[in-house]
């Protein structure tokens, strides 16, 4: 599955406990993160200093659905965050 345009999902639902540049506690789940960029892209995706989490995150239909909504939904849930819907 190739990643899908507009979503931003595994940026924002899951926690990352690495450090990332900006972020040297990481991020908690159901938090943006500092580098998805207004149109739901990573700013750092081709930089060196991406975390190694979020380099080997690949996007998968079982993560990620058939749209937007189901991956922030499916994400969420396995984050035990309610209310997805409100990352829309």
């Amino acid at each position: 599955m190739e990643c899908r345009e507009s979503c931003g999902a595994c940026c924002i639902m899951p926690s990352i406990s690495s450090p990332i540049p900006g972020m040297p506690d990481g991020k908690p789940a159901g938090v943006r993160c500092i580098h998805l960029t207004h149109d739901l892209k990573c700013a750092i995706f081709h930089s060196p200093d991406r975390p190694r989490v979020c380099d080997g995150f690949k996007a998968d239909k079982l993560i990620c659905g058939e749209n937007r909504l189901e991956a922030l939904t499916i994400m969420a849930n396995l984050e035990g965050i309610h209310q997805p819907e409100k990352f829309l």
